[in-house]
């Protein structure tokens, strides 16, 4: 089972953070790191957050599995094969102008899944995410820390450069 959780509190409120969470997927999108990794897109008439709307992010498939505007989305995996489990955002106001975005992985691995999760995609996922933070801060204007992908990730994305 496969546990992934990345969270960062903002000096801003729950409703200020949740704007950008619920622009995911769109052309206002200012959360996802599209700028270094494959866009998050979503093929669905009624909205790109909208439950039932399939989309993903490069090989990654999902499913909007639940959409609460402002609190949270829930999106469920469908590819690559051997990933089985969801992905999400949530917010939490922590205090008067304070407030928490968490991103979090629940999935089983199977098969091939069990060796390329933990050596490649993890790191992956991991360097993502974080840009995505990154990106709320800057988004919300608050000061951003100094940060280079590490030498794995700066590989296996030259990799998969190559391989494309």
């Amino acid at each position: 089972m496969v546990t992934n959780i990345h969270s960062r509190e903002y000096q801003v409120s729950a409703a200020r953070l949740g704007e950008l969470m619920d622009a995911l997927g769109t052309t206002e999108d200012r959360l996802w790191p599209h700028h270094r990794w494959p866009a998050m897109r979503f093929d669905s008439p009624d909205g790109p957050l909208g439950p039932g709307a399939a989309g993903g992010h490069g090989p990654i498939r999902y499913v909007v599995e639940s959409f609460d505007p402002g609190l949270a989305v829930r999106f469920r995996f469908t590819a690559p094969k051997g990933f089985i489990g969801w992905h999400g955002f949530d917010i939490e106001a922590i205090s008067e102008g304070r407030s928490r975005l968490r991103h979090t992985i629940r999935a089983d691995v199977k098969g091939a899944m069990r060796l390329t999760w933990p050596l490649a995609l993890r790191w992956l996922h991991d360097a993502c995410v974080e840009d995505a933070l990154d990106n709320a801060a800057r988004a919300l204007g608050e000061p951003l820390p100094q940060r280079r992908h590490s030498l794995a990730v700066r590989i296996l994305r030259r990799l998969g450069r190559r391989a494309r």
